[in-house]
């Protein structure tokens, strides 16, 4: 008999392995269950929060990204309008520098072509008092003298070799 008597179920025995089992199951429920429920929802919370402050850093971030590249563009822009503008004073400015030579050059080039007309006057009008005085010399030795074919030859001479020493 004693192999029987552990097979088979006692009543007893049985209502109090369920009244344990229900009393671990509340047990387990009030102190066990509640607790973890209640530290997995401030972790899913937690988790909740920081995702919802990653979006945010990340459209902060995209905000930041689009003003710095409307902000890179506006620079590029400014620098390249600077640039252009600096050629076309360049420009400008050589183009004043290259007129101002020019007509320093063609005053330059005036004047000295009005002093070469007065330097040509001047030795014409030298000429022609040189040719006037060796003209009245001449004159005045014809007068003086018998001229024979002879001296007039020579006085020719001599006046075309003073007229070459003048110019």
């Amino acid at each position: 008999m004693g192999t029987q008597e552990l097979v088979g179920i006692v009543p007893w025995t049985f209502v109090a392995q369920i009244c344990n089992l229900f009393i671990q199951l509340w047990l387990i429920k009030k102190f066990l269950f509640k607790p973890i429920s209640e530290v997995l929802e401030k972790r899913q919370k937690m988790t909740d929060d920081e995702l919802k402050g990653a979006r945010e850093a990340k459209e902060k971030a995209d905000a930041m990204k689009k003003e710095y590249e409307n902000s890179l563009s506006n620079a590029q822009a400014e620098a390249a309008n600077i640039v252009s503008s600096a050629q076309k004073e360049a420009i400008s400015k050589a183009d004043k520098i290259v007129k101002d030579a020019e007509d320093q050059a063609a005053q330059v080039k005036a004047r000295a072509e009005a002093d070469i007309e007065q330097e040509k006057k001047k030795a014409i009008n030298e000429a022609k008092d040189t040719i006037g005085g060796l003209a009245m010399d001449i004159a005045g030795k014809v007068v003086e003298k018998e001229i024979n074919e002879n001296d007039h030859k020579k006085l020719i001479d001599e006046f075309i070799n003073n007229v070459g020493e003048a110019s």
